[in-house]
């Protein structure tokens, strides 16, 4: 059954890199609760108790929201092939944009991915794994291109326009930062 850690374990490491997908939680004080999935090559371990994740253009931006608010952050893996395991990451989380030299120094870990809009880095506080024996199987056939795809067709200046339009503001109304000038 479950199980607690300071860090990661090399047995959970690899777990993570066989992965998929993992899902993202955040929120405020107060306000709405955001809980999003994430996949293709975008999670990478920088040490047992660090990671970090790309975050990729979509339809809102509430995890940077949420972080400058409250750095509080959880990351869960399901194991959907193989033998079963939940695997949960709390902890302190910063978000770094392309203006950002930590955001820079960090890009090189991933593939290039057109729509890349933050880097999210992590501190693991706490390590908890649980049994998943209700998580069914799901056989992975591939990663889906037509995020990578809309961001190539809208090119750079089309993004950004995008990022002006929808990910300014959170759905509880507060800036994202996402063209705020670091102070």
């Amino acid at each position: 059954m479950g199980k607690k850690y300071q860090s990661l374990t090399p047995s959970l490491i690899d777990f993570i890199e066989d992965q998929h997908l993992f899902f993202v939680a955040t929120a405020m004080a107060e306000g709405t609760i955001n809980l999003s999935p994430k996949g293709m090559d975008a999670f990478r371990v920088i040490d047992p108790a660090k990671i970090i994740w790309l975050n990729l253009t979509g339809s809102g931006n509430e995890t940077a929201t949420h972080l400058q608010h409250t750095p509080r952050m959880t990351i869960m893996f399901c194991a959907f092939e193989g033998k079963p395991v939940i695997l949960r990451l709390y902890g302190k989380a910063k978000v770094f944009h392309p203006r950002d030299e930590e955001y820079q120094q960090y890009l090189s870990h991933f593939p290039e991915t057109p729509g890349s809009r933050q880097i999210i880095e992590m501190e693991i506080e706490l390590v908890q794994t649980s049994c998943g024996m209700a998580v069914p199987l799901m056989q992975f056939r591939e990663d889906r291109t037509l995020l990578v795809d809309w961001a190539k067709n809208k090119g750079e200046s089309g993004l950004q326009e995008y990022l002006k339009n929808k990910n300014q503001t959170s759905l509880d109304g507060h800036e994202t930062g996402i063209f705020e000038t670091k102070k």
